[in-house]
């Protein structure tokens, strides 16, 4: 845990921070929406998902995108690197492994509570996003390294999360209406 500390403790006081920050501006989006005439459900649930899906994608961003001390490489052979990874440091791989299920979880979890999309839609939508953060870690040099196996596990992380979402996807709203 300490290590985690030294690595990210700056993100995690920062996120902390923004906590307040997001709930304000659920509820001034919410306010906005109400006052252009949408219903009061949807305009809160609407508003939470749109900040929380970006808040909660934009810190591992800033983790993933934070230099590190690798030699910049890439692998583009899946599963050689999680392979590398299993029979490795065991706390090195919860942190790999966790770390890159949860980029996109944010967003698994709340696109599909704000438009109407399907598990198709989430896994193509982090699947580009986590090929455009690996693709920046190697054009930037930041000391990482760029893998295939971290697009699919950040895949898995946002398919995943959708589903765990899946009870609280709203049918019963039309999202085109509300626009």
């Amino acid at each position: 845990m300490a290590e985690v500390w030294a690595r990210w403790g700056g993100v995690l006081v920062a996120t902390a921070a923004a906590v307040p920050l997001c709930l304000l501006m659920v509820v001034g989006l919410a306010a906005y929406r109400r006052r252009r005439g949408w219903p009061r459900g949807p305009a809160l649930r609407f508003s939470a998902a749109e900040v929380v899906g970006i808040a909660g994608t934009l810190r591992w961003l800033w983790m993933l995108l934070t230099p590190g001390t690798a030699a910049r490489s890439v692998n583009l052979v899946p599963l050689r690197d999680l392979a590398v990874q299993v029979a490795g440091d065991p706390t090195e791989l919860v942190i790999q492994i966790v770390g890159n299920l949860l980029v996109f979880a944010a967003l698994g979890t709340c696109l599909p509570l704000r438009y109407r999309v399907g598990l198709p839609a989430v896994a193509a939508v982090a699947a580009a996003g986590s090929v455009l953060v690996e693709t920046l870690q190697y054009v930037l040099d930041l000391g990482r390294v760029s893998s295939v196996d971290d697009v699919l596990v950040n895949t898995l992380g946002a398919v995943l999360a959708a589903l765990c979402s899946r009870p609280w996807w709203l049918r019963s709203v039309s999202r085109t209406a509300l626009r």
